[in-house]
């Protein structure tokens, strides 16, 4: 049986909940997507969709959790009872495998990350050519001791319960992670030709409002950013005290996510104009274009240890989140007691890991994982919060710690609007082969 605690404070919930939404994407590919899709031009849009889906979904899964006290299963179970209705447990797997694939290949990738860190604090990655350095790390079963560590590091921070594991965790790593870019930012705005960075970044190219893959993308980047999945979120809202307003912490959490992604963006795009380097790189900007930036840069080794720290303490949370969603399932499901789930789901995630650790074997399975598995879950969700629940009962929830009631245009939104935007966020997934 899940262990009946809360999060000690607002401020531990709030950075917990930021430190599962802050990951890979908002490091990689918000700068990149800001550039490529009219600069800040592009800001219009996302903070749109950010305050849209920060306000509705993210509040929409944390009352959900906190409503049930439990993860996907059971609360989507506890939803489809209120009508009578049977299957709800078949339904919240879905969003649970989301979150175990996701598992899966994160702690590949992070172990990447880590084993990164260490060559920048020993000079290894610095002496060799960073496409080689990538190349040894992401074949197969190239990474498999770093691998191991990632998941023991996410793991043992779970075994402890929520309140000394996961709180205690994100209110060191997340503050870490913002004070390293910050020092990273600063460092990059004095390198030769880092305006240019800026001028890709800020000046507005309004022609890109008008087209539709700029609105897309924007939706895309937000909806993922924010890790509305129909899974995370809604165990971490089950840790949350009744006291506390839901939609507030929704909106710092959005805010915060947002912070992440811009300062991720003033110090990776700089840098990478004052080198001649190719910002539309993607993926590879983390871990070859990057790299060459810091054997470049005067005291290259020290900044690309604070970049690859800052790195792993994003990845580390979400992957902590990821963690807690599955062994809760289990616990709850099988009756097995906390320690012994945490450790079945790091085996199985190791399991299955071990033999994607081949960079186009991981790519194709979270390709298959984020464009399939995860957005039919999120929608999953959003449709068993705002349509099966509805307005009576999940209001109630998002009302409480409120001094004044949500008003009916909220209802509304979540009920007309945001969902069927989720809906279109697995459409356009899909079609153009992943937004997110």
């Amino acid at each position: 049986m899940k262990e009946k605690t809360t999060f000690t404070n607002k401020l531990g919930f709030v950075l917990a909940s930021v430190g599962s939404a802050v990951g890979m994407g908002n490091i990689w590919m918000f700068p990149y997507r800001l550039g490529s899709y009219g600069g800040a031009a592009f800001l219009l849009p996302y903070i749109f969709f950010v305050a849209l889906f920060g306000a509705v979904g993210l509040s929409g899964e944390f009352a959900l959790g906190r409503l049930t006290g439990t993860g996907p299963i059971g609360s989507y179970e506890y939803a489809m009872k209120t009508r009578g209705k049977k299957g709800g447990a078949i339904l919240g797997a879905i969003p649970l495998l989301g979150s175990l694939g996701i598992a899966i290949g994160y702690a590949i990738i992070v172990g990447w990350v880590l084993r990164f860190l260490a060559g920048s604090v020993t000079g290894d990655m610095l002496q060799v050519e960073s496409s080689v350095y990538f190349s040894q790390i992401t074949g197969a079963f190239g990474s498999v001791f770093w691998h191991i560590i990632v998941i023991c590091i996410a793991a043992l921070a779970l075994t402890t319960g929520i309140i000394t594991g996961i709180e205690k965790v994100s209110k060191f790593m997340m503050p870490a992670f913002y004070i390293l870019f910050i020092i990273l930012a600063v460092r990059v705005a004095f390198l030769p030709g880092a305006i240019e960075g800026y001028q890709y970044l800020l000046i507005p190219r309004w022609e890109y409002l008008l087209q539709p893959e700029t609105w897309i993308m924007a939706m895309g980047q937000a909806f993922f950013s924010l890790s509305i999945t129909g899974s995370g979120m809604i165990i971490y809202g089950s840790y949350l005290d009744k006291k506390e307003n839901i939609v507030h912490s929704a909106g710092v959490t959005a805010f915060l996510d947002t912070c992440a992604a811009m300062l991720s963006g003033f110090a990776i795009i700089p840098a990478v104009f004052a080198f001649g380097m190719d910002p539309a790189s993607g993926p590879p900007l983390m871990f070859i274009t990057i790299p060459k930036i810091f054997s470049l840069m005067p005291m290259g080794q020290l900044f690309g240890a604070f970049f690859f720290l800052s790195v792993l303490f994003a990845g580390i949370t979400s992957l902590i989140n990821m963690f807690e969603v599955c062994s809760e399932a289990v616990q709850n499901r099988a009756n097995i007691k906390r320690i012994p789930s945490i450790a079945l789901v790091a085996l199985a995630v190791f399991a299955v890991g071990i033999f994607l650790e081949y960079e186009p074997y991981m790519g194709k399975w979270m390709d298959m994982i984020t464009i399939y598995v995860v957005p039919i879950g999120a929608v999953l969700g959003a449709v068993m919060i705002y349509w099966v629940l509805g307005k009576e009962k999940i209001g109630a929830e998002l009302n409480l710690g409120r001094k004044k009631p949500l008003g009916k245009g909220f209802f509304w939104t979540a009920k007309y609007f945001y969902v069927f935007l989720a809906a279109a966020v697995v459409v356009l997934s899909i079609v153009y082969g992943g937004i997110g």
